[in-house]
């Protein structure tokens, strides 16, 4: 439907100037400035007419059309344009929203390649491209008002030997944040930079992600987003960013400086500054669809200008009257009204071209891709050589950085842990799951504990990826925190205005007797123990350990396990003193820093049971506290709810950089989860003959304890004891 256009721009006056309009270039997309002029390029292959619209600091408009399309991206440069000017697309065609095309020229349209968004979305009937009480006539009311606007943007920022760290995911310890939330309350980042890319990268905020011994930083989402119209009208907001529309933009209300491309720039001294400091940075992306949500949503962007080609659709089936059902009605498998067409050669360039962006200009290290099941999809059906993965796994920029998939959708057959091809490695829910279950007295023995503790053989082993393709958690952004996890059995979210029925409600979670914050002390110190349990399994566990922003230091929700639209102090961590959680702190940090010294606690390759030398000793033992190694009656007793795993130090499996042996010191790793004490029988045998406790939530053996082959002592009720060979 594209019509041929060839010819020279025309003189048309419509509600505001017309200037000269140059040809320009097809390419880039987006607005490129130079010193001559600024070109546009926009795709929209079935428009039959196109405007730039340029806005004055007064908000006037001024309208350009473009009259030049190549391959179907209308394009034209105009000059006098320069950096910080806001714009935005207007676009005409034909109006059929049975057949998926909505075009409608009083809708101001968002740029999807623009670099910068200034202002914010206004809910109104406006923004809506059809009347919103009948969805097939077409809305006259100019949204214009109400949306924000695309900026030219030309930011000639200095790296000065800016150096990503390229950290190995063997030795990675992430930490997912909110920007927002991680400084908003910080007592020690000047009060105008909380909140913002800015106040992230004082030394307050390095400094302490540094002496806590995480490698990388996890950011929700910072493309910009906007919050779904229903939420607005009920005077709240997307607080964790997950309904993304411009996906080359920095979220616009996270700098500290303006929206007029400062954004930009102060996002890069925040990456420049993490890289100072070591820190990777690893953005959470949500391409899986976008703000304007189902075929009734608004029309900000996509929509507009191809709304065929951006968003999947039902495959049309034959109705009772044998009667074509409408083609125009969305295949949705992520839960927010569309899912983004991965298959079409523009929503793939689209993300493609985005990601190299962030990673080319913007210098992040890596993508955890949220829903990451629905962007594979051929013909619907979820596959594991997609066009997405294959073009991400050939290319020169993107097969390089952290590529993390969380593996499932909002659909039955979007589950898919474990089957993800090399390079990605996978946000792995069975690990959340076994080890609270396990915490929490519900485990059924502990065959599975070990399987996860080793690397999670069973999901990633058979298609030749390492441990390290686990990112192991225990509590995430979604769901309770760690303190409510070991305080509430079940979720309160009666302030999201749901009626409490947000939220998932298998928690796996335990309140320890008392629903809630308490005052009895003997609770309080079993939910601290438990807490510090939880954190010393994930950071002990062969895999890519994630934390939690605050976990460390017990962050509370109140029982919140869907705390997307809590902007507030509900989801903000308090940096206020807290001496109660200052143990789990400790035991978080000591962790971390075992794991950063010794290779033997973060290996690359699977355990074997068997010695790594000739006359050597394995390198992997089940110990039963007896003092022997695990029988196959132990692994399949339901009872058993304590074990012991011995990590050989030397010499390792793989070798150093110079290809020299690797030895390390020998571990002992004792994790009694039972309801009872538990007499230990230290192994009286080569494998470790004198040693220290390293580690201790066992409030009667204190770091530095010697260990002595062949010796007795009692391992606490749920408690995690770390002994280390001397």
């Amino acid at each position: 439907m594209t019509p041929p256009h060839d010819t020279a721009t025309p003189v048309w006056n419509h509600d505001g100037e017309t200037r000269d309009v140059w040809p320009g270039r097809h390419y880039p997309l987006g607005a490129t400035w130079s010193r001559e002029s600024t070109n546009f390029a926009v795709y929209a292959p079935n428009a039959t007419r196109l405007w730039v619209c340029l806005f004055d600091d007064d908000g006037t408009e001024q309208r350009h059309e473009l009259t030049v399309s190549t391959l179907g991206v209308w394009h034209g440069a105009i000059p006098g344009v320069d950096p910080g000017r806001c714009y935005g697309y207007r676009a005409d065609g034909p109006w059929d929203p049975a057949a998926g095309l909505r075009f409608n020229e009083a809708k101001l349209l968002l740029d999807p390649y623009g670099k910068a968004v200034s202002g914010e979305l206004v809910v109104d009937d406006a923004i809506f491209a059809h009347v919103r009480t009948e969805p097939a006539t077409r809305s006259d009311l100019d949204s214009a008002p109400y949306l924000p606007r695309s900026v030219v943007v030309h930011d000639e920022f200095q790296w000065g030997g800016d150096t990503p760290p390229r950290r190995r995911w063997r030795d990675t310890v992430i930490y997912e944040l909110h920007v927002k939330g991680m400084t908003a309350l910080h007592d020690r980042v000047p009060e105008h930079l909380r909140g913002t890319y800015a106040g992230l990268a004082t030394p307050a905020v390095t400094d302490y992600l540094k002496d806590l011994g995480v490698t990388a930083v996890e950011l929700l989402p910072v493309h910009q987003f906007f919050s779904e119209t229903a939420l607005a009208e009920k005077g709240l907001s997307n607080y964790w960013g997950y309904n993304s529309l411009g996906f080359f933009a920095p979220h616009n209300a996270y700098s500290s400086s303006g929206d007029r491309g400062q954004q930009v720039t102060e996002f890069k001294e925040m990456v420049k500054a993490f890289h100072r400091a070591g820190l990777e940075v690893i953005l959470d992306v949500v391409y899986n669809h976008t703000a304007e949500a189902g075929p009734l949503g608004p029309t900000l962007s996509f929509r507009g200008l191809d709304d065929l080609g951006y968003y999947q659709r039902v495959v049309p089936t034959r109705t009772l009257d044998d009667v074509e059902a409408p083609v125009d009605t969305y295949w949705d498998v992520t839960g927010c009204g569309n899912t983004v067409d991965a298959t079409h050669t523009q929503s793939l360039r689209m993300i493609l071209d985005s990601l190299r962006y962030w990673v080319n200009e913007m210098h992040v290290d890596g993508f955890r891709f949220d829903l990451m099941s629905a962007l594979t999809r051929t013909n619907q059906v979820v596959d594991m050589g997609s066009h997405l993965i294959t073009a991400i796994g050939q290319d020169p920029v993107l097969r390089h950085v952290k590529l993390v998939a969380e593996p499932w959708d909002a659909s039955m057959d979007g589950y898919r842990v474990g089957e993800f091809p090399p390079p990605w490695i996978e946000w792995n829910d069975q690990f959340r799951d076994t080890m609270r279950d396990f915490w929490r007295g519900h485990a059924a023995g502990v065959r599975t504990v070990a399987t996860r503790l080793a690397g999670s053989a069973d999901l990633y082993a058979d298609d030749g990826r390492s441990p390290y393709a686990s990112v192991n958690f225990v509590t995430a952004h979604d769901g309770f925190t760690l303190r409510d996890l070991v305080s509430y059995n079940h979720k309160h979210n009666g302030a999201n205005g749901e009626d409490n029925r947000d939220g998932t409600d298998n928690n796996r979670s335990w309140n320890h007797g008392v629903e809630g914050e308490t005052d009895d002390q003997a609770i309080i110190t079993l939910r601290r123990r438990q807490a510090a349990n939880l954190m010393a399994t994930l950071c002990f566990s062969s895999g890519v350990p994630m934390l939690t922003a605050g976990d460390e230091r017990g962050r509370t929700q109140r029982g919140n396990n869907n705390a997307y639209v809590q902007d507030n102090e509900t989801s903000w961590i308090d940096w206020r003193p807290d001496d109660a959680w200052l143990d789990v702190y400790e035991i978080t940090k000591t962790a971390l820093r075992l794991r950063r010294e010794h290779p033997a606690l973060r290996q690359r390759h699977w355990f074997e049971g068997r010695p790594t030398m000739r006359g050597g000793i394995k390198d992997l033992v089940w110990l039963h506290p007896d003092g022997r190694e695990m029988s196959t009656a132990d692994w399949h007793d339901d009872s058993c709810r304590t074990v012991g795993m011995f990590l050989n130090g030397g010499p390792l499996r793989y070798p150093g950089p110079r290809g020299e042996q690797v030895r390390d010191r020998s571990f002992v790793i004792w994790l009694n989860a039972g309801v009872e004490d538990v007499k230990l029988t230290l192994p009286d045998n080569q494998w470790v003959h004198h040693g220290e406790v390293v580690l201790s939530t066992n409030a009667e053996i204190e770091v530095g304890s010697p260990v002595v082959a062949g010796s007795e002592l009692l391992l606490q009720a749920r408690s995690v004891l770390v002994m280390r060979e001397t």
